[in-house]
């Protein structure tokens, strides 16, 4: 058995304490950027931004939403991430969250949303990736069928299509 100081336990014990808050730096994309978050992040990996590539979203857990909306006449499936589980591994923490798509469009979003909602960064519709003339290649979806008093024009105007960036405040 090691005997260890008891100045070093207390150096590692508050070091394991801490841990769990701390974000670690993300890896490096590789591939084509889809999505930048900027802001309030604690992991960047390119300057001081978060920068994710498809694979990247790829490997995270995936979750699927099949609902109805408005943009199409019939229930669709949409598979991503969770939005929480990618502001998290960008170790993103703040209040409102600003996502713009290709089309410049841009829509506030409050950080609770990401927590209170399974919100899916959907990549696939249907399983297929989507295009950017299929409102790809990234479409913030909140689950509209699984609570229904998200059926409504607040919550359908968060979710931007085209979806290229993310800035936390």
């Amino acid at each position: 058995m090691k005997i260890v100081s008891r100045r070093r336990w207390l150096q590692l014990a508050g070091a394991a304490w801490a841990w769990p808050c701390m974000a670690t730096a993300l890896q490096a994309p590789e591939g084509r950027i889809v999505l930048t978050i900027r802001g309030l992040v604690q992991a960047p990996n390119q300057g001081r931004a978060a920068a994710f590539d498809m694979p990247m979203l790829e490997h995270m857990p995936q979750h699927d939403i099949t609902t109805i909306t408005p943009w199409f006449t019939k229930p669709r499936r949409f598979t991503g991430p969770l939005l929480r589980d990618v502001l998290a591994s960008a170790g993103a923490q703040g209040k409102t969250l600003r996502a713009v798509a290709l089309n410049d469009y841009r829509v506030e979003i409050p950080f609770d949303d990401a927590q209170r909602y399974d919100v899916v960064l959907a990549r696939l519709l249907d399983g297929k990736a989507m295009s950017v003339r299929e409102k790809g290649p990234l479409f913030i979806i909140y689950p509209f069928d699984k609570v229904p008093e998200l059926r409504n024009a607040v919550y359908f105007s968060r979710c931007a299509w085209q979806l290229k960036s993310i800035d936390v405040s």
